[in-house]
């Protein structure tokens, strides 16, 4: 029997370790004590376990794949530090502690996220062991594509645009969250998958895995906003309807859009059917996705 509990526990502390050393102390000091302030800052470490559990399904490991893992985190914490400021989200709080630019201003901020994300990809490229070179610049175009215009940076452009209107469609709404919140998930599942060398069939099976469950984590996470508290969530609740954002619950009502989020879960475990048992940890947390409290 799988223990998800576990399985995230082994992961989440590999990961961590690994991002703590992956980023020392350098000069000056303020940038990367506001780089490893929030990088640092815990969560959930969804994205590259990811990462690692991908690589392992495709006949892969955790030594080839623990760069790229951080390198994703890397990325996705320079999505929440940006994310965070007045001029977009506008958010004091972040995985229980204050928001970036609350501690260190906004002008560090900004370039913390910058110097975050550019470091990512230097990381996967300098620490990568035990991949084929050609493989190692996959992974790096696969992460440049999920961050820039055609992927979170879009998404959020469609999502500040799409702000107070009335007129949002389930089109729009889909477009915004394939870009802002699904380009990064489904990169951490294919770069995992491109490390191990899989082949094509393998990686448009995981695609379209990992695009249903980055549709389903953005329906859960508009869902939450509504229903959970800010404790609950280590950051501001109720801030996407304050905001006069359009989601997922606002479109269809709390009800449909569980019902939504698990049609889609279902989706992405039924691609998971032909690797048989080794593919329990990827299907574990296509269900805790959708059953998560925060």
């Amino acid at each position: 029997m799988f223990d998800l509990q576990s399985y995230l526990k082994e992961k989440k502390g590999l990961v961590e370790k690994s991002l703590d050393e992956s980023l020392p102390m350098g000069k000056p000091e303020k940038i990367y004590e506001s780089m490893r302030y929030s990088l640092l800052a815990g969560g959930k470490r969804l994205r590259p376990i990811l990462c690692l559990a991908t690589c392992e399904l495709m006949g892969g490991n955790d030594e080839m794949a623990i760069p790229s893992a951080c390198a994703l985190e890397m990325i996705h914490t320079m999505s929440l530090i940006h994310d965070d400021l007045p001029a977009m989200d506008n958010d004091d709080y972040r995985r229980g502690k204050l928001t970036n630019h609350k501690v260190y201003g906004e002008d560090i901020a900004i370039l913390a996220g910058d110097g975050l994300l550019t470091y990512a990809f230097e990381y996967v490229a300098r620490e990568t062991k035990g991949v084929p070179p050609e493989n190692v610049l996959e992974v790096i175009k696969i992460l440049t594509r999920a961050v820039g215009a055609q992927g979170l940076v879009g998404g959020q452009v469609m999502d500040l645009e799409c702000e107070g209107k009335t007129d949002v469609t389930a089109e729009m709404l889909s477009f915004i969250h394939i870009h802002k919140t699904g380009a990064l998930l489904e990169a951490c599942v294919t770069s995992g998958a491109v490390l191990a060398g899989a082949n094509q069939e393998d990686l448009n099976r995981l695609s379209i895995y990992a695009k249903n469950i980055g549709l389903a984590f953005q329906i859960i996470d508009d869902i939450l906003d509504v229903t959970a508290t800010s404790e609950e969530l280590g950051k501001t609740a109720g801030k996407d309807v304050s905001a006069d954002k359009a989601t997922y619950p606002k479109l269809w009502g709390l009800e449909e859009s569980k019902v939504k989020a698990d049609e889609l879960i279902e989706g992405a475990i039924a691609q998971l059917t032909i690797y048989g048992e080794k593919a329990q940890p990827l299907k574990a947390l296509a269900e805790y996705i959708v059953n998560r409290k925060n």
